[in-house]
C-alpha cells in the first residue's frame, strides 16, 4: 500500500546564536534537516542552499541510487556559490533526510551529526551513525559512550557536503510501517536531551507538530548552547498516491533562497 509522511516542524535559533543555521523542510513525500558546518562561513547559506536546491521542483526518487544523485546535484551547487564568491569558500552542511520511494519504503539519506530517530511500538532507535571525531572515540573504545554528549570536541565532524567531489553521504532503503514515527533533528536537540527524554516526548505527543515544537522547548529549557531544530513524521498508508504537495520550509531555509523554486 503507498505510504506518505504527515510531518511537523519546529527550529529555534536558541539563547546562544545569532543566527540560525539549521535549514529543514517538510512535505508528505519527504523531509529534511540539514546544520551548516560551525567555524566555517555561512553555514546558514551553505544549509539553507542545499534544502532548496535538493527540493526544486517535485523529485521523483524510486530507488536509493535516484535520491544520491539528487544529494549530488545540490550539493554542487555550493561549489557553484563559493566559485561565485571566494569568501565562501569552505562553506558545509550536515544532511539527514527521509523520502519515500516508489517501491513504498523509506530511502535515509545522512552525512554529519545530525541525527534520524524511529520511534516503532514504543521503542526509540537511532538510525543513523554520527560522523564525528567522538563517535569515532566511543567506537575505538577510548571514551564511554555517556562521555560522548560532554566531550568538549564532540562538534568536530569527520563528513559533510560543502561542494567537493568526493563528498559522501550514505543512502539506504529503511522499511516503512504505519504507525512509525521518525525524528530528524540537529545537534543543538541530542546533545541536550537523553534518547531517554527523546522517546518520552516523541510517545507522549499527540501529534507530529506538538512533538516537534515539545523537543525544541526542552532543549531550550535544557539552555542548548546551539540552533535547535527537530522534524517529525508519521508514516502513514493511504489508499492511492496522491498529488504531490509543495514543501514548507523551517530554519535558515524559510529565509533564504525561495527564488529557487521557481527553476
Amino acid at each position: 500500500m503507498p505510504i506518505r509522511l504527515s510531518c511537523g516542524g519546529a527550529s529555534d535559533v536558541g539563547a546562544h546564536r545569532r543566527v540560525n543555521q539549521d535549514a529543514a523542510f517538510i512535505a508528505s513525500w519527504g523531509a529534511a534537516v540539514a546544520d551548516g558546518v560551525g567555524g566555517g562561513p555561512s553555514g546558514d547559506l551553505a544549509s539553507a542552499a542545499l534544502i532548496h536546491r535538493l527540493v526544486a521542483g517535485r523529485m521523483s526518487l524510486p530507488d536509493a541510487g535516484s535520491l544520491a544523485v539528487r544529494i549530488r546535484e545540490a550539493n554542487w551547487d555550493l561549489r557553484a556559490h563559493a566559485q561565485r564568491d571566494s569568501s565562501l569558500v569552505g562553506m558545509a552542511t550536515t544532511f539527514t533526510g527521509i523520502f519515500t520511494s516508489s517501491q513504498d519504503r523509506l530511502l535515509l539519506a545522512h552525512t554529519g551529526d545530525s541525527r534520524a530517530y524511529r520511534l516503532r511500538d514504543g521503542a526509540l532507535a537511532q538510525q543513523t551513525r554520527d560522523d564525528s571525531f567522538v563517535q569515532a572515540l566511543v567506537e575505538h573504545g577510548l571514551i564511554a559512550a555517556e562521555e560522548a554528549s560532554t566531550h568538549p570536541r564532540r562538534n568536530m565532524i569527520t563528513a559533510s557536503l560543502a561542494g567537493a567531489e568526493d563528498d559522501a553521504v550514505r543512502v539506504v532503503e529503511a522499511d516503512a510501517e504505519a504507525g512509525d514515527r521518525w525524528l530528524l533533528c540537529s545537534d543543538g536537540i541530542t546533545d541536550y536531551l537523553s534518547d531517554a527524554e527523546i522517546r518520552r516526548i516523541m510517545s507522549q505527543a499527540a501529534s507530529p507538530q506538538e512533538a516537534a515544537i515539545a523537543l525544541v522547548e526542552a532543549a531550550l529549557r535544557a539552555d542548548t548552547r546551539d540552533n535547535a531544530t527537530a522534524i517529525v513524521s508519521d508514516v502513514e498508508d493511504v489508499s492511492e498516491r496522491g498529488l504531490a504537495d509543495g514543501p514548507v520550509f523551517l530554519g535558515a531555509a524559510a529565509q533564504r533562497f525561495r527564488e529557487e523554486l521557481d527553476g
